[in-house]
């Protein structure tokens, strides 16, 4: 069975965090899940689920990329927490 087609019905936005390391980037990246899943617009995503590899949880550091989604009224975007 094939993947359902995604319809575009806004804007896109690429959205990237960086930074150095233990600057907040990641704890910024699901704030922003949990504001926005209080409207509808996106599924919260916890710090431990974007940092979820047992490495990255060992050393409290993020190592790979994550990327989540989510939307407002006007735009969706998409989100890369990228390393530090």
């Amino acid at each position: 069975m094939g993947k359902a087609k995604f319809a575009r019905t806004k804007p896109h936005c690429n959205i990237g965090t960086i930074g150095h390391i233990d600057h907040g980037k990641t704890t910024l990246t699901a704030a922003i899940t949990k504001i926005l899943a209080e409207t509808g617009g996106a599924t919260f995503t916890a710090y431990d689920q974007i940092d979820k590899a047992p490495e990255e949880r060992a050393r409290g550091i993020t190592i790979s990329t994550a990327h989540v989604e989510y939307e407002t009224a006007k735009r969706h975007y998409a989100h890369v927490d990228c390393p530090g």
